[in-house]
C-alpha cells in the first residue's frame, strides 16, 4: 500500500533553515507528481510546493517562493523540502502528498 513518511521537522529560530524528507513506497515513484502541504494551528491545509515526475519542474505559492525548494531523488524514492529564511508563520505540520495519499506529517516550529 502507499506509504509516505515525513521526517526532519523540529524547532528552528527565525531566519534559520531546515530540510524535510519524505520517503515514499507502494507506488511507482518515478511516475508521481509530489507535493508538500502544511497545516498551521487552527487553519486549513496550505499547498507549499509541487514537483514534476522527473524533477525538472516545480512550483510554489507566493508565500514560499524564493525561500523553499522542493527536490527529489528518484533512486531513493524520496522527496525533499529545503526551507530557508524561516518565519514564525511557517510554523505548521508539514505533509507530503501523492495523489489522494497523505503522510502523517512532521512538525516545524519557528520560534526564538
Amino acid at each position: 500500500q502507499v506509504q509516505l513518511v515525513e521526517s526532519g521537522g523540529g524547532l528552528v529560530q527565525p531566519g534559520g533553515s531546515l530540510r524535510l524528507s519524505c520517503a515514499a513506497s507502494g507506488f511507482t515513484f518515478t511516475n508521481a507528481i509530489m507535493s508538500w502541504y502544511r497545516q498551521a494551528p487552527g487553519k486549513d491545509h496550505e499547498w507549499v510546493a509541487v514537483i514534476s515526475e522527473d524533477g525538472t519542474e516545480s512550483n510554489y505559492p507566493q508565500s514560499t517562493r524564493g525561500r523553499f525548494t522542493i527536490s527529489r531523488d528518484n533512486a531513493r524514492n524520496t522527496v525533499y523540502l529545503q526551507m530557508t529564511q524561516l518565519k514564525p508563520e511557517d510554523t505548521a505540520i508539514y505533509y507530503c502528498k501523492y495523489h489522494v495519499y497523505w503522510g502523517k506529517g512532521t512538525l516545524v516550529t519557528v520560534s526564538s
